[in-house]
């Protein structure tokens, strides 16, 4: 079954035109091929947005409605809003059914699981691809190709001349002459992580002191210390109230002592008068 796709001639060109379609729910594309002149077209972009994530859409013949008529077509390219679910522009090819295409059509693996390298041997199936690059007519081209694992061995490989195509199809020219590998069975490849080696430890005899016993000890050191300055305080200040006193004291014991010798020469001044 065709998928059919609906498309409307588009009169307006450019980034403005294109941007008010986008904004009317409409998305700007162009029809090109078949030896004929390029068209700009435009279609529902909520239709458009779910055909797009059908697999079939992308890698089969398509039926393009436009002014009352069909004619088949490719979908050759189309561009998505960054982070928004928005289709911004959408590319079609047209078909000559007499001409061979070139299409990269989606692989299906089957019985991956009761193949004898993983049921028996314990692999594990290692797809090297999931689509490949054919060529054929237009009337040949499949949605997909199945791939077959169910005789795959452990250690084996299947490469893209043993794969069993459609009548028709065949691959691009490139990959008969490089011949790349497709499909393998491998038992995974387990990840050693190296334990590290902990730095020897020197032990010291003695007895260690506890945290809290740490924190007390520094707590009693703390306080001795400030008792000292305290203590040391106290003693230069009495030290500066004694020398004062003293200086007191010594000033009256030196009058006293000047006193009686100006007196007993005061009297032997006025006996020698007399």
């Amino acid at each position: 079954m065709k998928i059919e796709v609906n498309a409307f001639p588009r009169a307006q060109q450019g980034s403005s035109a294109n941007r008010r379609l986008r904004g009317a729910g409409r998305v700007p594309g162009i029809v090109y091929g078949a030896n004929q002149a390029s068209q700009n077209v435009e279609f529902d972009h909520n239709a458009l947005l779910f055909q797009l994530k059908l697999e079939a859409f992308h890698a089969s013949i398509l039926d393009l409605a436009l002014d009352g008529q069909k004619f088949p077509v490719l979908l050759r390219d189309y561009q998505m809003h960054p982070w928004k679910q928005q289709v911004l522009h959408v590319d079609f090819q047209r078909v000559d059914k007499n001409r061979k295409i070139h299409m990269r059509v989606p692989l299906h693996f089957l019985n991956a699981d009761i193949c004898p390298g993983v049921k028996t041997g314990g692999g594990v199936v290692q797809p090297a691809m999931n689509d490949i690059d054919i060529q054929c007519l237009p009337d040949d081209l499949p949605a997909f190709i199945e791939v077959d694992l169910k005789d795959m061995e452990l250690n084996e490989t299947l490469h893209i001349l043993e794969l069993s195509l459609p009548k028709g199809v065949e691959p691009v020219i490139k990959l008969k002459h490089e011949n790349p590998s497709v499909v393998s069975v491998h038992v995974p490849k387990e990840i050693v992580i190296e334990e590290e080696v902990a730095a020897p430890v020197t032990e010291i005899i003695g007895e260690v002191p506890a945290e809290g016993e740490e924190a007390a000890a520094a707590a009693e050191g703390g306080e001795k210390g400030e008792k000292g300055e305290k203590g040391e305080k106290k003693e230069s200040a009495a030290g500066e109230k004694k020398e004062p006193a003293a200086a007191q004291k010594k000033e009256p014991a030196a009058a006293e002592k000047k006193g009686p010798a100006g007196a007993e020469k005061k009297e032997s001044g006025k006996k020698g008068k007399e």
